[in-house]
Order: structure tokens, then C-alpha cells, then sequence
């Protein structure tokens, strides 16, 4: 199964949301700043995150963002600091 890196940005004026959202996107990514997740997941987990984030946000008050990134792309991302950028891992079975 294929798994994406997605990049999941915020912007939530109220606390309580915001920091709710934020607990939910710890089940499916790596927070590298406070309302940003990078995430790597396949189609189902893609789903089952976008259907948690809107359990947790109003629409009409709060921003979300997923932005999709192709392996061109992740070659060009610099990190100067805090965690390395996600990568899938490749996973021998013997």
C-alpha cells in the first residue's frame, strides 16, 4: 500500500480547538511547528484523519490545509532544526 506525505497547516483563533486538533493530528503525524504536521499516509488514513479534523474544527471559523508532496518535491526541503522530515522506511520480511 502507497503512502503520501502530506502537510497538514492550521489556523485556529480558540484555544480549546486548537489545542483539541492538535492531540487529534499526534494520531496521524509529526508536529514540526505548533499548526504544522507532516504525515505519511495511505488513502484510508488520509480519510479517517480529514473525517477526526472535522469532528474538531468550524468550518466557517477555522483553516485547515493538507498539502499534498511529491517526491520531487521532498528532495528539495531543507530543515535547519528540530525532527528530521518524515520518509517512509522500507520494511524487509524474511
Amino acid at each position: 500500500m502507497s503512502r503520501q506525505f502530506i502537510l497538514v497547516v492550521y489556523d485556529i483563533s480558540n484555544d480549546k480547538r486548537r489545542t483539541k486538533l492538535h492531540n487529534t493530528l499526534k494520531d496521524f503525524g509529526t508536529p514540526v511547528q505548533y499548526s504544522v504536521f507532516e504525515c505519511l499516509l495511505d488513502e484510508a488514513g488520509l480519510k479517517k484523519m480529514k473525517k477526526a479534523v472535522t469532528k474538531v474544527i468550524k468550518p466557517r471559523l477555522d483553516r485547515v490545509r493538507y498539502y499534498p508532496m511529491c517526491q520531487a518535491c521532498l528532495q528539495g526541503v531543507q530543515v535547519t532544526s528540530g525532527p528530521e522530515l518524515l520518509h517512509e522506511t522500507e520494511v524487509t520480511v524474511v
